[in-house]
């Protein structure tokens, strides 16, 4: 086994694929490389594990009963948007290919394909994806600082401000993302853990609403939690030094 594969061997890869005979040649490939693996056989049950499941990269077939392979990538793209994913594409199927890479795939690999060739695309995607962002404790705020250990705000002046075990979990999400905004439906999927899918919820807008009270961010005119039209929320704080 290469040192390359080694490092990659806690991760898990999401495997939506219908054909029996492909998924279990590629579940066991992945399995002998030292990948942990998640499978599903259609469209549905895979867009369900996407959105719920962690998971480091997803192998997706196109073509695929309930739900097709462009609607899941469409779908994971809005939840999560830095997620690798590989397409699984028949010989031919050029504009399928294309119409995937504008979707936001990152490769894509043309059955019928080698176990070799499979496993040098999923080392090579995962080498160049963006980490996941390292987890903090603290983060600086105007006037004071945010402690998401001890889910409190302190402020210069020595006021202290509790934050709710959800308003950490929400507030911390975002400072560990600092450099993108957030959707309303990857922060519904990663902070609460429940499928955005179908769901109409002002819940974020409301935490959101109440972080921003207890930071003292003005409201009309906010400067550490700012709304970014059409896309979500930001984290405009600095870095911890």
């Amino acid at each position: 086994m290469t040192g390359s594969l080694i490092l990659n061997a806690a991760a898990t890869i999401l495997t939506i694929e219908d054909e029996p005979a492909i998924r279990r040649g590629v579940v066991d490939a992945l399995s002998f490389a030292g990948y942990r693996v998640l499978e599903a056989d259609n469209g549905d049950d895979g867009l369900d594990l996407a959105l719920n499941r962690p998971c480091e990269l997803v192998l997706l077939d196109l073509m695929l009963p309930k739900r097709s392979g462009l609607e899941i990538l469409r779908e994971v793209r809005q939840v999560h948007p830095t997620l690798p994913v590989i397409i699984l594409t028949a010989r031919g199927a050029e504009d399928d290919r294309v119409e995937g890479l504008k979707l936001g795939a990152d490769d894509y690999v043309v059955k019928p394909f080698s176990v070799k060739e499979l496993l040098a695309r999923v080392e090579a995607v995962l080498r160049r994806s963006p980490q996941r962002p390292a987890d903090v404790e603290l983060a600086p705020v105007p006037g004071g600082v945010a402690d998401f250990e001890r889910r409190e705000v302190r402020f210069e002046d020595g006021h202290r401000c509790e934050l709710s075990e959800r308003e950490a979990q929400l507030l911390r999400y975002l400072v560990a993302h600092r450099e993108r905004a957030v959707s309303r439906d990857e922060l519904l999927s990663n902070v609460w853990h429940i499928s955005p899918r179908g769901l109409s919820t002002r819940t974020v807008d409301m935490h959101i609403a109440r972080i921003r009270e207890k930071l003292r961010d003005n409201s009309s005119q906010p400067q550490v939690v700012l709304t970014v039209r059409g896309k979500g929320y930001m984290f405009a704080g600095k870095e911890m030094s």
